[in-house]
């Protein structure tokens, strides 16, 4: 996972960029989702930018956490009939583009359509450099 990290932020115009991944369960998720988006469910990502709101800016390298519920990504992976580390590197690709500012949720249509070009252009490199069988 470091390793394609590393490789998500190279390619993404931030090499020297820092951030955590966290693998959880569905219910360390659900705690998650529930005590700090007040979504009482699990989610396959979240991410929290050290970039936004109070503080921005105190540590530019410094992007923020990534937190993949492997629970999730292991049952979308087989309802996708793709492999489970195929589907943990898309999920960690969503989740850095959400630290860099990327947002499918809150923008506009356009802007998830930006989100969505920068994963499919982002995951063919992995795919061709993690994944190449």
């Amino acid at each position: 996972m470091r390793k394609v990290a590393r490789k998500i932020l190279s390619v993404s115009g931030c090499p020297d960029a820092e951030l955590s991944i966290v693998i959880l369960s569905d219910e360390e998720i659900r705690e998650v989702n529930r005590d700090y988006l007040h979504k009482d469910r699990p989610t396959n990502v979240i991410s929290f930018a050290m970039q936004e709101g109070e503080g921005a800016g105190l540590n530019p390298l410094l992007l923020g956490d990534v937190l993949i519920s492997a629970d999730t990504a292991a049952r979308d992976a087989a309802e996708a009939d793709v492999s489970f580390e195929s589907e943990l590197y898309f999920l960690l690709i969503h989740g850095i583009l959400h630290l860099l500012g990327y947002d499918h949720e809150r923008g506009t249509e356009e802007q998830a359509k930006l989100m969505e070009a920068k994963e499919r252009e982002i995951f063919a490199v992995i795919r061709k450099e993690f994944l190449a069988a």
